[in-house]
């Protein structure tokens, strides 16, 4: 006789749970990052004093330390021994030095972080310029001091490089017979560390460690210059992270920014935008990471250490707000001098060198950021044909040649270009401005670009001279406007996500930014309120509901802060000024400890997401605030 079985009881199958940005991880959350630059590449400096993502030479090159991708993809910290949580951080006010101060049960020390500037000596062969080079440039050199204030502490020093984003390791040979110096290499590329500290190999990282009494220094220094030079010591190399705040100071000197209760964001934004900024060509990053998620744990995570063209308008304006006529000029020959597609038109972005070609894969070795994969290198969208970029660019140079008075010979092909090339494809359907992966549409906002590229291309001929060009170009602009007016809008009046749905998009903000409507109109007044009211999660704007919209990706997305910021914008343009004033009073609140933004912010957590810092939200923070500044400047006088 068999035996008989009692049956199984089956668990209910467990309900998927979408990740939080706050679930518990060894990563440190995006906004405890800070963020270093000598404006040839830039370093992310974790509260517990590592560094976890540097690339060098460039921006763009394979990273040296990743540990913001991985945990086991590289970092180099310099704190004292067995403490992970400072009892401050700070900025040296005008610069973009990191000041850490740390208490343990012994002592307190003040660390100093800087990627090193000073005059320029030579030409620079590591990062050649294709710019006038300035009198101050990079030393390529990662410096880094430390002093005793009180009692004793133990200081660390733990350098361990893995080059070409992780996937090889360093070999370490140690260069002299005092232990104060070794070398680095790996993937085809030579690191040198120096430092007072007698330094110790210990496979593919090189250790040391020391006790500093009160009023004691020590120093380390990471270097790729051409020859490795590094600092003779603890006095050189505070001379030199004194000298890169000297630099940063000089440099936000000649920037006007007005004596107001939001000077010291704007001030930090712009500091951030001037970190992003390639000095050699004079082209501005996007951000500094890669593969930092827009969803916790999601396939969101893209490459945005390129220039993207659409940025091209919002940092002229922010470069021409702040008196930073040199930046602005710069930046526009950068864009003269890139090479176009077959029809003239510019691709959506370029490599800061200006190359064209940068296409995506995937480092399927590393982890992710709290496992957010896949990491990406490259990004797949350059070649994405999107409609709007010819409105970035024609409005920067109009910006541009209203504010020097003068149009340059190598720019008026370029607005003749993306005039004929807007011209001819306004009518057709696009991936839009948030570069989706599904269907191409006739996106709204698309089409708006078209017509500023027309009205503008129009105004610039008009300055020129040229009375038929401008009659032309006007002409298309109306037809543009009558077409959107007449398919952009719902029964209700509100500009639309695309032609075929009464879904939002964030990006319809763009028509009071950049004057599609008067002020006064009440169909933009109805636009900019329904993204108000129907576009936000807790007060803040998200690009558009992902349910609604077919981006070709799965999974949520946090709130856009640039998004954010042009509703304030929005909101002081059509006179809801207390609306924008309580609105950018909340996203200041949200800025991360040090200042800084990334691209989204995920309401339900409080977390920043995406990569970062994010020049386009900085780009957007200081428009909103020159909105206010302007607008409460001239109620005083009316």
């Amino acid at each position: 006789m068999s035996a008989v079985r009692t049956p199984t009881r089956r668990r209910p199958a467990a309900k998927a749970t979408v990740q939080s940005a706050a679930a518990p991880s060894p990563f440190p959350p995006i906004a405890e990052y800070a963020f270093l630059s000598n404006c040839h590449t830039g370093a992310l400096v974790a509260p517990d004093g590592a560094i976890d993502w540097l690339c060098v030479p460039c921006f763009d090159a394979p990273s040296v330390f990743g540990s913001v991708l991985d945990r086991e993809a590289g970092f180099f910290r310099f704190a004292p021994y067995g403490i992970n949580h400072p009892s401050m951080r700070a900025y040296e006010p005008g610069t973009n030095v990191l000041q850490t101060t740390w208490h343990t049960p012994s002592g307190w020390v003040i660390v100093r972080d800087a990627l090193t500037m000073g005059p320029r000596a030579r030409e620079d062969e590591i990062t050649p310029h294709t710019r006038p080079p300035a009198d101050e440039d990079a030393d390529h050199v990662l410096v880094r001091t430390v002093e005793c204030l009180e009692g004793e502490v133990e200081v660390e020093l733990v350098c361990e490089p893995a080059f070409d984003y992780g996937r090889a390791a360093a070999h370490w040979n140690v260069t002299d017979g005092d232990r104060h110096t070794a070398d680095a290499a790996g993937a085809g590329l030579t690191l040198r560390l120096s430092s007072d500290l007698a330094l110790g190999v210990e496979g593919g990282r090189i250790r040391g460690r020391h006790v500093l009494a009160a009023g004691e220094r020590a120093y380390c220094a990471l270097s790729w210059a051409e020859h490795l030079e590094t600092p003779d010591g603890v006095d050189e190399a505070t001379a030199r992270i004194d000298a890169t705040a000297r630099f940063w100071r000089s440099w936000l000197g000649r920037a006007r920014i007005p004596d107001h209760r939001f000077r010291e964001p704007v001030q930090r934004s712009a500091l951030a935008i001037k970190g992003l900024t390639y000095m050699p060509t004079g082209a501005t990053v996007a951000a500094l990471t890669t593969s930092l998620p827009e969803t916790p744990g999601g396939e969101r995570n893209w490459d945005y250490r390129y220039t993207w063209m659409r940025d091209t308008t919002f940092t002229l304006q922010a470069l021409h707000y702040l008196n930073l006529q040199w930046e602005a000029d710069e930046f526009m020959q950068f864009v003269a001098d890139l090479e176009r597609n077959e029809d003239g038109s510019l691709q959506i972005m370029y490599g800061i060198d200006g190359r064209r070609d940068l296409a995506e894969s995937t480092l399927d070795e590393l982890s992710g950021y709290v496992g957010a994969r896949p990491v990406r290198i490259g990004n797949g969208a350059f070649d994405q044909r999107q409609n709007d970029v010819y409105g970035a660019v024609l409005d920067s140079i109009l910006l541009h040649t209203r504010r020097s008075n003068r149009l340059p010979r190598s720019l008026w092909p370029v607005v003749q270009t993306q005039a004929a090339c807007a011209t001819e494809v306004w009518r057709n359907p696009d991936q839009g401005i948030w570069e989706a992966r599904g269907a191409p549409q006739h996106y709204v906002s698309s089409k708006l670009m078209c017509w500023v590229a027309l009205d503008r291309a129009s105004k610039v001929a008009a300055i020129r001279g040229d009375s038929e060009l401008q009659a032309t170009w006007a002409a298309t602009a109306g037809e543009i406007k009558k077409d959107i007016l007449e398919h952009g809008l719902r029964e209700d009046g509100v500009l639309r996500q695309h032609y075929d749905t009464d879904a939002l998009d964030a990006s319809t903000l763009l028509a009071a930014l950049f004057g599609f409507l008067p002020a006064a109109d009440e169909r933009l007044h109805a636009s900019v309120l329904a993204v108000a009211e129907e576009l936000t999660e807790d007060g803040f704007v998200l690009r558009y509901r992902t349910e609604e919209t077919d981006d070709g990706l799965s999974g949520e997305e946090g709130t856009f802060l640039i998004c954010s910021f042009w509703l304030v914008s929005a909101l002081a343009i059509i006179g809801e000024a207390q609306r924008a004033r309580d609105l950018m009073e909340r996203l200041l609140r949200i800025a991360s400890p040090l200042g800084l933004y990334a691209e989204e912010f995920d309401v339900k957590t409080g977390r920043h997401l995406g990569n970062f810092p994010q020049a386009f939200s900085h780009l957007a923070l200081i428009q909103a605030a020159g909105r206010i500044i302007v607008d409460e400047r001239l109620a005083e006088i009316t």
